[in-house]
């Protein structure tokens, strides 16, 4: 069958699962020790230090400096002509930002680049899985984590949440592409660009008074928020795909993780609480991913716009209850009732029912060839459904996207 094409499923894709990385994320309010071993990185060793209080002081720093010297609206108009890794930073850049991104747009010694060719042929096998679970389990879940749904809510992005997805797509075509990482790719601009966003969020969000007033935090995007949007991402991804069983050889899970890996590391998240496996990862995720998962008005709010967005294709088939239901299956009864996603006695059930044999017929391991026409038509009405749902946030994308520094927080709060 026609796979979706890898630039529509990667943009696509990524669109609701990025935009944490791209929005802003945030940790537990539960004040358990940290205990994760920094053993089990891919640096192998650190400080082991809490990192709910540990943010990214250089960089935050240099972009403080920016907003009070009145530089940023400058910077920006530089950086909008710089779009490939291996092109040269523009002139006139201040000299203490460009010394910065020159060094944070080199990948770490880790990092094996020989991999990476079969992370593409991961992202082009599964794009459609990838697509339907980066929007309704990823991006859908980024709604039900407290801190992360109210910076979003109060920071700049957040009065105008259509732009907001259409730049957070870029993340989840970037990393998929074949180049991601090479000279002529784009993911480590648009890395260290959502570097110098992060920065400039824990600057402005703290002036935010409705923000304030909400928040359980002095400082948002700690080096833990930002491991809480990563785990949101491929680990929630990879633990869907072996729920669903789908086969994936060794290798190409192991490439998937270490492009990810080098994503968080490129987006300033310390090499010490990096997970260097997927067990690894499954641990760290436990302590804090899960327990962090709660509802809040901000999130139910944003969690609406997302869902209504279906309707703002002429001609789609996508309605608010699938992608409801959608969301529903992806994240569970409990998420889906703290959302306030009404149940829907049609959609519901049919995706729970159809989903298993969807997969099995997807994978090779069920024959439909000689199963009864009205059987087949469904399949590939489901099918249908699964690929516009993965292509949702798509509309409206126009290149090319630039993501710039902040100078003020939503405008509306």
């Amino acid at each position: 069958m026609d796979r979706p094409s890898r630039r529509n499923v990667l943009m696509t894709g990524g669109a609701l699962g990025a935009l944490g990385a791209l929005g802003v994320a945030s940790p537990a309010q539960a004040s358990s020790r940290w205990t994760w071993s920094p053993e089990g990185s891919v640096a192998g060793a650190g400080r082991g230090a809490d990192p709910r209080w540990v943010w990214d002081p250089e960089v935050d720093a240099l972009v403080a400096s920016l907003l009070d010297r009145g530089d940023v609206p400058r910077v920006n108009e530089l950086l909008r002509t710089w779009t490939k890794n291996g092109q040269p930073l523009p002139d006139g850049l201040p000299a203490d930002l460009r010394d910065f991104m020159e060094r944070a747009r080199r990948l770490p010694a880790w990092a094996d680049r020989s991999k990476l060719a079969t992370a593409f042929e991961f992202n082009e096998k599964r794009g459609l899985y990838l697509g339907v679970t980066y929007g309704f389990a990823s991006g859908m879940m980024s709604t039900a984590i407290p801190k992360e749904a109210r910076a979003v809510y109060y920071s700049k992005g957040g009065a105008d949440m259509r732009d907001r997805i259409t730049k957070t797509a870029k993340l989840g075509y970037d990393i998929g592409s074949e180049t991601a990482f090479e000279p002529d790719g784009e993911m480590i601009v648009t890395c260290v660009k959502t570097r110098l966003v992060h920065a400039a969020v824990r600057h402005l969000l703290p002036k935010s008074p409705y923000w304030t007033k909400a928040a359980d935090e002095k400082i948002p995007i700690s080096q833990a928020d930002m491991m809480v949007t990563w785990h949101s991402l491929p680990t929630t991804v990879m633990r869907n795909l072996v729920g669903w069983k789908v086969p994936i050889p060794a290798a190409e899970s192991e490439a998937f993780l270490l492009s990810w890996q080098l994503a968080g590391h490129m987006l300033g998240i310390q090499d010490e609480y990096l997970p260097k496996s997927w067990d690894e990862a499954n641990s760290q995720a436990d302590q804090v991913l899960t327990p962090v998962l709660a509802p809040t008005p901000e999130g139910v709010k944003l969690a609406d716009i997302l869902l209504n967005l279906g309707s703002t294709i002429d001609g789609g088939i996508l309605t608010k209850p699938i992608l409801g239901s959608l969301t529903r299956f992806m994240l569970g009864d409990e998420i889906a009732g703290w959302l306030k996603i009404p149940r829907d006695p049609l959609w519901d059930p049919l995706i729970q029912t159809l989903w298993p044999p969807f997969v099995a017929v997807r994978e090779g391991l069920l024959d439909l060839t000689k199963a009864p026409k009205e059987l087949r038509q469904l399949y590939w009405a489901f099918d249908e459904i699964l690929r516009q749902g993965a292509l949702l946030y798509l509309s409206g994308f126009k290149t090319p996207i630039s993501i710039e520094i902040p100078q003020a927080n939503n405008p509306h709060y």
